[in-house]
């Protein structure tokens, strides 16, 4: 027996603005019955490939120390810089800059609540 990831869950203070950030980030959008609501304890927005969406709950701690389990994102259309750009733009910061001048790399980045990701090449930039 397997299973599949249903959801990647997120505790977070503000859970409908965590979702409005991710959502532009991703590209993954809320259940059209289920709107987000700023009053809900709850968020959620779906991949619409099916796939695990990132489900947001409202917690009273403030995030303390680094993620034990965090995203590693990848463009689709654009390259990792403009995507770093493009996100520090929604409102993220950074966190680290791992990005090497042969262009491979990373950076970390974090959302308004402090949980980590990174940002990798794409997969035009892996392959050139």
């Amino acid at each position: 027996m397997t299973v599949r990831i249903r959801h990647i869950t997120i505790d977070c203070a503000d859970p409908y603005r965590m979702s409005l950030l991710w959502s532009a980030v991703t590209g993954y959008q809320e259940q059209p019955n289920d709107p987000n609501l700023p009053t809900h304890d709850q968020a959620l927005v779906l991949a619409p490939d099916g796939s695990a969406g990132l489900l947001f709950i409202r917690v009273p701690e403030p995030k303390a120390v680094k993620n034990r389990v965090h995203l590693d994102v990848q463009p689709l259309d654009a390259t990792r810089d403009a995507e770093i750009e493009r996100i520090l733009a929604l409102g993220a910061s950074l966190v680290g800059d791992f990005r090497r001048p042969d262009g491979t790399g990373w950076a970390i980045l974090a959302d308004p609540e402090g949980n980590e990701f990174c940002v990798e090449r794409s997969a035009a930039e892996r392959s050139s």
